[in-house]
């Protein structure tokens, strides 16, 4: 589980097949080989790491439901280790499961996003969104994606900042809106064969 807030700006240094391996300080201070990072908002399990870098294996799933396949060498990667139970909760919950690729429209500090229409029913205004990794607050739903407002801070310490028209992002929707619509839908079903019954 993160929370969103990006702890470090690192770059991808090589990738070897289905092996990446990232170049990062912080994140590796107290990592050890089973632990999870997130990457650019998807959850990764560290699979060696050593002073001033960690590799993980990315598989296909990942690959195809994330932009990580589009990383080359030298880019930079947003990175976030799992939250602590004593940690504050600083952006909200995140599983670092993306569900799917945006593409941005316009760049920061007003950044559009569009996204798959299957997910603009999880988009609400005010409400908690991920862009690769980083918890946001939508600004605007639209009829293709939403709006969020990108302060110079969240510029400066993520790629969000050298994000350009035509770029693509991970994307993660709240969860508790997920849980809430599957809650729903299995209310209504039984509803529904109760009445059959009667």
């Amino acid at each position: 589980m993160f929370t969103g807030i990006i702890e470090e700006l690192g770059r991808l240094r090589s990738r070897d097949g289905h092996r990446f391996t990232f170049e990062a300080t912080q994140v590796v201070e107290d990592s050890k080989v089973g632990d999870s990072i997130a990457v650019n908002g998807c959850c990764l399990t560290v699979v060696d790491v050593g002073a001033g870098e960690w590799a993980a294996d990315v598989v296909d799933e990942s690959l195809a439901r994330t932009n990580l396949g589009e990383l080359k060498p030298g880019d930079p990667v947003n990175l976030e280790r799992p939250v602590r139970l004593a940690d504050r909760l600083g952006g909200h919950l995140v599983q670092g499961h993306v569900d799917a690729v945006g593409e941005l429209v316009s760049p920061p500090p007003d950044l559009r996003i569009r996204a798959p229409k299957p997910l603009l029913r999880y988009i609400v205004e005010k409400g908690s969104i991920t862009v690769d990794g980083c918890s946001l607050t939508v600004v605007e739903p639209l009829d293709d994606g939403f709006t969020v407002a990108i302060v110079p801070h969240t510029m400066q310490m993520t790629t969000l900042g050298t994000k350009r028209p035509g770029d693509y992002v991970n994307l993660e929707v709240d969860m508790l809106a997920k849980y809430a619509e599957r809650l729903l839908t299995a209310y209504r079903t039984d509803d529904e064969h109760e009445e059959e019954r009667d």
